[in-house]
């Protein structure tokens, strides 16, 4: 045989076994394709764009409600507040704060108002050795504390970043480090995962039986 007629028998060759393969696919011996489960409605918490709570410099920012903030409503200015501790030095909150969870730190390490509070002017809040920060630069205090978190907030790595990252096309605006922390409680509850996304191609491949036939 010579090379043109061996030429002509692979190439009628490599023809066969490519009908034969398309054949296969139409067929499906191995299985047979099945519409995929829909997925279940995506829970509106995941496409809600509002953040978790709303900070006290939110609040003082857009003239929100801030009576909470009234410290001095109840408490006298001069007379600083006494903060007292169990035999096992645990805070002991007064009744009128009953709704405050303290849990800032690893074995209660941070579980004390005036870490955070100025004592002096209870409306404000202090970092150690340093001016006081009203409540609308509370993410200030944190990041007195928390460095490398601050760092990525303020690069919008960490925390909510809204606007522009082109800053020339636009302002970028960065929420309080409140706006999903509880000071008090700044530790997140686990988070259940959103449903995945719809598949591009919406089947699946399910075995060929004698089961699948009877539906």
């Amino acid at each position: 045989m010579n090379s043109h007629a061996k030429g002509s028998a692979a190439l009628y060759g490599l023809m066969i076994g490519f009908l034969g393969l398309a054949g296969a696919f139409l067929v499906a011996p191995w299985g047979q394709h099945v519409p995929a489960p829909p997925n279940a409605p995506t829970p509106p918490e995941f496409t809600n764009t509002a953040t978790v709570r709303v900070s006290a410099a939110e609040l003082f920012r857009t003239e929100g409600d801030t009576s909470g903030f009234a410290c001095y409503s109840c408490h006298v200015a001069e007379k600083p507040p006494t903060v007292h501790m169990d035999a096992e030095g645990v805070i002991k909150l007064p009744e009128a704060h009953q709704d405050i969870v303290i849990a800032h730190g690893k074995k209660g390490r941070n579980d004390h108002c005036f870490n955070c509070h100025d004592p002096k002017n209870l409306e404000q809040l202090r970092v150690r050795d340093s001016e006081p920060i009203p409540f609308t630069e509370s993410s200030k205090l944190c990041g007195s504390c928390h460095g490398p978190t601050l760092r990525d907030w303020e690069k919008g790595a960490h925390g909510r970043l809204n606007g522009f990252w082109d800053t020339t096309r636009g302002k970028a605006t960065r929420t309080d480090c409140t706006s999903c922390h509880d000071p008090h409680s700044p530790a997140f509850p686990p988070i259940k995962p959103g449903p995945r996304p719809n598949p591009l191609h919406p089947t699946s491949t399910a075995p060929h039986t004698a089961a699948n036939e009877s539906h």
